[in-house]
């Protein structure tokens, strides 16, 4: 089986949001009730069941450049397009008790409407916040990587609505060598900190990765997500080793009687 997936370029984002208003589109999700969040430019501010797409505008301190005052500190935007990761070990999946949640033929991970029942477990399980129970039918919503689109041998809405081609569609193994590929020549042009995130240590590999220029946490990528089911072993070792204690204490107890 091919996996197919998303390789996302900061360095590539404009900010347009064009792969928001085409997820939206496309998938007939309702308008967000936006208002003036004072978070920068950015009024979506999240990843949710009714946005799929979110283009994140995040100020951070630059390198001191010519200009910059003690009053007015050098700022950046960090402009990424974020968007379920669709992960080879997707925690949503081993929380999901009815198996609403599975792995199509293309890779993805697909949350199928007629099987949720709207418990919610997912919601936790998912280390990077992107699943979601819409509130109107209470079911978990996500991305979809547009499988209705793939089977009709389209590429994602968000993919074709990017100008800059920021979100590249494709084979998850030629977006590993384009992305490697990216990665060196960023460093070459001086951006050390550049990194391919979403390698294989990560959730056992993403399926939609990013190329960053800065610390991933300044783009609210975790560094080191856990799984839920990674808590199962050290957590059962604790309650072993506490009744054990407890044994051993009311052994004591009791021998001390005699």
């Amino acid at each position: 089986m091919v996996e197919f997936g998303f390789l996302t370029d900061e360095t590539l984002c404009i900010g347009c949001k064009a792969c928001e208003v085409a997820c939206k589109q496309w998938n007939g999700l309702p308008a967000e009730s936006l208002g003036l969040t004072g978070a920068s430019y950015d009024n979506t501010l999240t990843l949710s069941a009714t946005s799929w797409r979110h283009v994140m505008f995040a100020e951070s301190a630059a390198a001191a450049s010519t200009g910059a005052t003690a009053e007015l500190p050098p700022l950046r935007w960090n402009l990424l397009s974020d968007v379920c990761k669709h992960c080879q070990r997707a925690g949503c999946m081993d929380a999901c008790p009815t198996g609403a949640i599975v792995r199509t033929e293309f890779g993805q991970v697909f949350v199928q409407p007629d099987i949720c029942n709207g418990c919610g477990y997912c919601v936790p399980a998912c280390p990077f916040g992107v699943i979601a129970l819409e509130p109107r039918a209470g079911l978990a919503q996500k991305c979809t990587l547009c499988y209705d689109r793939l089977k009709a041998g389209a590429e994602p809405a968000c993919a074709q609505a990017c100008p800059t081609d920021s979100i590249v569609f494709g084979p998850v193994s030629d977006l590993e060598e384009r992305g490697a590929r990216r990665v060196r020549a960023l460093k070459e042009r001086g951006l050390r900190e550049t990194t391919l995130y979403g390698t294989s240590e990560i959730a056992g590999g993403l399926n939609a990765r990013f190329i960053v220029t800065r610390p991933v946490e300044d783009f609210n990528l975790p560094r080191a997500p856990r799984i839920p089911v990674d808590n199962v072993l050290p957590g059962s070792l604790a309650a072993i080793a506490a009744a054990l204690s407890a044994i051993v204490c009311i052994f004591a107890l009791t021998s001390g009687r005699r």
